[in-house]
């Protein structure tokens, strides 16, 4: 099962986001180990630039688009499997 398909069969589940966020145009948000709602993920070419966040610790190849649910606002970032861990 590829990263991709796990985080679109825990769909409604929790992730714990491993490391910093980063929003467009700023540094990361210093707030590793944020819980947050998964609400879809899909193939980064399905979403290119939509996504507001992303993750900084591999090559764009590795990312996944997941649409999630973050201090109560929903909002697309790219991830890697290095960057979350399901809950």
């Amino acid at each position: 099962m590829t990263f991709l398909q796990r985080l679109q069969a825990h769909k409604g589940g929790l992730i714990r986001l491993k490391t910093q966020l980063y929003w467009r145009w700023s540094r990361g948000d210093n707030n590793p180990g944020r819980i947050c709602l998964i609400l879809d993920a899909a193939r980064k070419s399905a979403v290119d630039g939509a996504a507001d966040g992303a993750h900084r610790s591999a090559t764009p190849a590795d990312y996944v688009a997941a649409h999630l649910l973050i201090d109560g606002q929903s909002a697309w970032i790219w991830v890697t499997e290095l960057d979350v861990e399901l809950l």
